[in-house]
């Protein structure tokens, strides 16, 4: 059942990258008649409990960051934690946030797309802002409804050059949630970042298919160590892995939150989503009464990706040097991750293709480049490159 809900999730979200048109599109969204700046109500459903120290952690940061940018009470915002992806569950949630009167609701799980945007069918007075998902440009998306995201991809190469540099084995650990595109052009962006300054590293992949799982991810963390990885990634919600690779001597790269306190010996730095950026905007605009564009994705530029400060105790010398340098040529030079002849590991041309395995884009010479998350917020890089093992 796992692997078919995952094909239809997979499925739904490429039908809606094909469909997409412009970030602009469907760019409704403005305020209800009376909503105010003293009155306005701000619901977000939470995939997980803040306690995970990770994604739902980081989210609820962005919310509260959020009501401070705009001078708003605390008792403005409305959470519902640990909501998990059961559609019945995520749906009640929805529902509850529409009749405690939210005037914007944000859902914080890819998985929650399908329940949120059926709501807002039915609710056009309501704003729905759905992060990570693409289906704001499905044709029969409402001018309610709305994706976000940030180009994490960047801030993930960002922090494989870490631990390109920091690897005495070569090879890196990652512990990945989903064989989704979100993931998949994360860790591989992670990768690239490590290659670009260790041309022998190789990456080993195993996915919990799950956000998050603590006991799992720390199980797979362990594991990866077990096959010889020195640095372990993570796109997963909890410390869990930082945690093992503190106990088993490893070092680690964290997601979502600056994980140095769960694992000091061990962890790094972390890439991490400035969802604050989004959420203040978001809410202003229904405030002022102002359109919202169907999806929005800003990167490094603008904060809304970014890194944490690095563990100087244990980064490889020269970490901050070449990261800083990476960072100038993908904000000042346009650097695109995803570049150059790429191949699989088969030694073809590696292709980025949709649910039907139809070829969508190929990397056929060293002037290719894929420009993630541009026509979507929404990654849809979903190739798997040579010298990245996935462990099944």
């Amino acid at each position: 059942m796992k692997k078919v809900l995952a094909i239809a999730m997979i499925a739904l979200l490429m039908l809606a990258l094909i469909a997409a048109c412009d970030n602009d599109s469907n760019g409704g969204g403005g305020s209800s008649a009376g909503v105010t700046k003293d009155n306005i109500k701000i619901g977000v459903v939470h995939i997980g409990p803040l306690a995970d120290q990770g994604y739902t952690f980081n989210h609820d940061l962005g919310a509260r960051t959020m009501i401070s940018n705009l001078g708003l009470n605390m008792d403005q915002y409305i959470p519902k934690f640990d909501v998990g992806v059961d559609p019945a569950n995520v749906t009640a949630a929805i529902n509850e946030l529409v009749q405690e009167g939210c005037h914007i609701i944000f859902a914080t799980s890819f998985s929650h797309g399908f329940q949120m945007i059926e709501v807002a069918k039915e609710q056009p007075d309501i704003v729905f802002a759905h992060a990570t998902g693409a289906l704001a440009h499905t044709p029969d998306a409402p001018p309610n409804f709305h994706n976000y995201f940030a180009k994490i991809h960047q801030a993930r190469y960002l922090a494989g050059i870490a631990a390109g540099l920091r690897t005495e084995t070569n090879v890196l650990g990652y512990v990945a949630a989903h064989p989704f595109a979100e993931v998949i052009s994360g860790y591989t962006a992670f990768y690239l970042g490590a290659l670009s300054v260790n041309p022998d590293v190789t990456m080993e992949v195993i996915y919990i298919n799950s956000w998050g799982d603590p006991p799992l991810e720390q199980q797979v963390a362990t594991r990866l160590i077990e096959l010889g990885a020195d640095v372990i990634a993570q796109h997963s919600d909890s410390a869990t892995p930082a945690i093992a690779a503190q106990e088993l001597g490893a070092w680690h790269v964290g997601y979502n939150n600056d994980m140095r306190e769960a694992a000091p010996d061990a962890s790094m730095l972390s890439p991490r989503i400035d969802w604050s950026i989004y959420m203040t905007f978001a809410v202003k605009s229904v405030i002022d009464g102002t359109p919202i564009p169907a999806d929005w994705g800003e990167g490094l530029s603008s904060g809304a990706a970014f890194i944490t400060g690095l563990n100087d105790a244990i980064v490889a010398p020269g970490t901050d040097a070449a990261i800083d340098a990476a960072r100038n040529n993908i904000i000042n030079n346009n650097m695109m991750i995803f570049r150059g002849h790429l191949k699989d590991n088969d030694g073809n041309n590696a292709q980025i293709t949709d649910y039907d395995g139809n070829v969508i884009f190929e990397f056929t010479d060293d002037n290719s480049f894929f420009a993630e998350s541009t026509t979507t917020s929404a990654p849809s890089f979903n190739a798997i490159i040579a010298g990245i093992n996935i462990i099944s």
